[in-house]
């Protein structure tokens, strides 16, 4: 959430950066009840050291009389006081409730326009190898994609012909964009999940296995709630299913007050994520790209305000570690303004290449959030001078299966029709890494 100071004091700014977003917010309404707001709040305060005043003086009336005079003087103070507090409760209430609806503010190095305007800062061709930093990034609309293998097979064929996927059963279980994963295709997708928790525990993570149910407030928190609740899945009780594992651990620490000692924090977290999307005909949703339940492996970093940039870096070092280390062709995008998540101050994405489908996978989204979560999940800790204040926070996909699954039997699919899989997995898939 903005700090209402920062709409009051740079109201173009914010102004802009909504419409850089491409996203209407209440910025003029807000303004409006605020400048409604100020006389009540100023008279309320004068009358209750009106009212306090008052009280002292009763007690020390020196006549009955005069005490009476003071009571009822109270009396009449308190009514009227009453009811100005009641119209300040209200119209706070609606600023608040009315901030929920404002996007943050987007760092300036952030590109101006939608995902064809994102920009490629990094590309790399497996395994690290020939990575390139580019010093001019590329927009994505200008970038060529990679040279094409009309022999290659997509990962939906490879997977009913290896029996790695089930798409008939999971429409018949569950609907349409559901599907089982079977055989050594459940068994890769957990030994990845595993492998990657492992991983980040390395990189000085440690693990969460968090609720799959959570309270409308943590929505609210990390500003899924109100604006996106048509994305969701809600249960009959007033609970949601996550979308990502970000939701939960980041609201561990909701209301409560950490010490400066205690920080940094990283945590990372496997979940079954839900998202109720709007799917279109055709091969854009062919596959396990896209789904209804998907499995994340997710980093969330809570950070001293004067880290944060720096984070973001790291984060998506240790999330690159897992791409590189798959080899797997990939580029790390900058988003564009239109892009970016509700409470982004700038994000990441990683892509990489799927060679049969012939596109590219996102696969992790990097973002720093600043304050904006912690001021609506009420994310504090006090700082090394003793004051309390709001920590930034910073979350990454490490990685978003299945599309890694998808890509992977891709890449190390062979002309016979079988797969063998990097040896990276042997600790996990023991002699099973040739699928066959």
């Amino acid at each position: 959430m903005i700090a209402l100071q920062t709409i009051r004091n740079s109201t173009d700014q914010v102004r802009q950066s909504c419409r850089n977003r491409g996203v209407e917010a209440p910025i003029d309404l807000i303004i409006d009840l605020d400048i409604e707001r100020n006389p009540i709040l100023n008279k309320v305060e004068q009358m209750r050291a009106a009212r306090n005043t008052a009280g002292k003086a009763i007690g020390t009336a020196e006549t009955e009389k005069e005490r009476q005079i003071l009571i009822a003087e109270q009396r009449q103070v308190s009514g009227e006081l009453d009811e100005l507090e009641k119209k300040l409760n209200n119209l706070e209430t609606q600023i608040s409730t009315l901030l929920l609806e404002v996007p943050n503010l987007f760092h300036t190095d952030v590109p101006i326009g939608d995902e064809n305007d994102s920009l490629i800062i990094l590309e790399g061709d497996g395994n690290g190898r020939n990575e390139i930093k580019h010093k001019n990034p590329i927009i994505v609309k200008n970038a060529e994609n990679p040279e094409i293998d009309e022999s290659l097979k997509t990962h939906w064929e490879i997977g009913e012909d290896l029996e790695l996927i089930d798409f008939d059963r999971g429409v018949k279980l569950s609907g349409s964009n559901f599907y089982l994963l079977r055989n050594a295709g459940a068994h890769l997708q957990r030994s990845l999940i595993s492998w990657m928790l492992d991983s980040h525990l390395d990189q000085g993570y440690s693990e969460v296995y968090p609720p799959v149910l959570i309270n409308e407030q943590a929505l609210i928190g990390t500003g899924q709630l109100p604006k996106f609740a048509n994305t969701m899945f809600k249960t009959t009780d007033g609970r949601w299913l996550i979308p990502t594992a970000e939701v939960p651990v980041t609201n561990m620490y909701s209301n409560e007050i950490l010490q400066n000692e205690d920080l940094p924090i990283h945590h990372t977290a496997y979940s079954p994520c839900f998202r109720n999307e709007q799917f279109s005909a055709g091969s854009a949703v062919r596959g396990i790209k896209r789904g209804y339940q998907f499995d994340k492996v997710e980093m969330v970093r809570f950070e001293r305000p004067t880290e944060s940039w720096q984070a973001l870096e790291k984060l998506l070092e240790n999330a690159l570690e897992i791409v590189r280390a798959l080899g797997f062709k990939y580029r790390v995008l900058k988003l564009a303004s239109k892009d970016l998540t509700f409470a982004s101050a700038m994000t990441y994405d990683i892509e990489i290449w799927a060679p049969g489908s012939k596109e590219w996978f996102e696969v992790s989204s990097i973002s720093n959030f600043l304050d904006f979560q912690a001021r609506r999940a009420n994310l504090r800790f006090r700082n090394a001078e003793g004051k309390v204040d709001y920590l930034h926070t910073l979350n990454g996909s490490g990685l978003a299966l299945p599309r890694v699954l998808a890509a992977l039997i891709e890449v190390y699919q062979n002309k016979d029709g079988t797969v063998l899989l990097p040896d990276i997995l042997e600790p996990y898939l023991g002699k099973n890494l040739h699928l066959t």
